[in-house]
């Protein structure tokens, strides 16, 4: 496994990610090692190499210098640095660092520039389609001792992310919740009442494909936990995947293994609950009334 990129305090926009492969693309179609452009410097191999792999912002004078050795034009360096001021600057998450640990703040990046998501839940409701009182319930399950401030930012951060579904060019998404995320009464029957009739909606969305996997589906590929798959515009990123470990960390993988045995795994996943559930609304519609209690 690998992981493909770094969760702590400095997680990168994704336009740093892709300006440092473009600036490793640059490097090594002009023939020029590390320890060359290095010298250019007059810094170490592995600082050049963490500028590639978007491990520290973009310094505009390095960026210059870096581009010049690599006899790029002049207006195509005005356009890579002008690219290289808007990576440096904070992501909007930035105003929720408290609220956002260190290994999950990369998949706020992601998920904002993915042009394609992909999400298996086994558990809750997807954070991207939870309603207010649905996301307050389960954080403050997870976070039993946290003050009523703190669990308030984070749950405006939940919803502030679902602001993306909302975009003129809102990714796709892809959903597949298992029955027993949903038969998992959270809050009390009135939130469950509200989150069912908020996937209701979303089911009419024609950017979304809910799907739900009857806990008659038994054994299946999915059942290793929680995965997130990211596919970009950006042809200098390739696709992602998030799964979680623990209660305290993540793994991003993009070796290219990796991420086709996790989206092989989705997929059956996804055509195993189309085939055992295949009318979404009506099911859902059938629960919210079992909550009318």
């Amino acid at each position: 496994m690998s992981e493909a990129l770094p969760s702590g305090q400095s997680a990168p926009t994704v336009l740093r990610i892709v300006l440092g492969k473009r600036l490793k693309e640059l490097r090594e179609s002009r023939g020029i090692s590390l320890e060359e452009a290095a010298k250019a410097l007059s810094v170490s191999h592995l600082t050049i190499r963490r500028i590639e792999n978007a491990q520290v912002s973009l310094k505009i004078p390095y960026v210059r210098e870096l581009l010049r050795h690599y006899q790029v034009s002049d207006e195509e360096t005005r356009d890579f640095t002008d690219m290289a001021e808007q990576a440096n600057e904070p992501g909007w998450w930035h105003n929720y660092k408290t609220a956002l640990p260190d290994w999950f703040r990369a998949y706020v990046s992601l998920e904002t520039a993915a042009e394609v998501i992909r999400v298996y839940e086994p558990h809750y409701m997807t954070g991207l389609l939870q309603t207010r009182d649905y996301a307050r319930a389960v954080i403050r399950a997870g976070f039993p001792y946290e003050s009523e401030d703190a669990l308030e930012h984070r749950v405006d951060l939940r919803l502030r992310r679902q602001a993306l579904l909302a975009r003129p060019q809102a990714p796709t998404l892809w959903v597949v919740l298992e029955e027993a995320a949903l038969r998992r009464e959270v809050g009390g029957p009135a939130v469950m009442r509200a989150q069912i009739a908020r996937l209701m909606e979303a089911a009419e969305d024609p950017r979304i494909t809910l799907r739900i996997l009857p806990l008659a589906a038994g054994a299946h590929s999915g059942t290793s936990g929680h995965l997130t798959y990211f596919r970009f515009r950006e042809p200098e990123l390739q696709d992602i995947v998030y799964t979680e470990v623990g209660l305290t960390s993540a793994v991003y993988l993009d070796q290219r293994p990796d991420v086709v045995a996790h989206l092989e795994a989705y997929t059956r996943v996804s055509r195993l609950a189309a085939e055992l559930l295949p009318d979404t609304r009506d099911y859902l519609d059938r629960l919210r009334k079992e909550f009318n209690r």
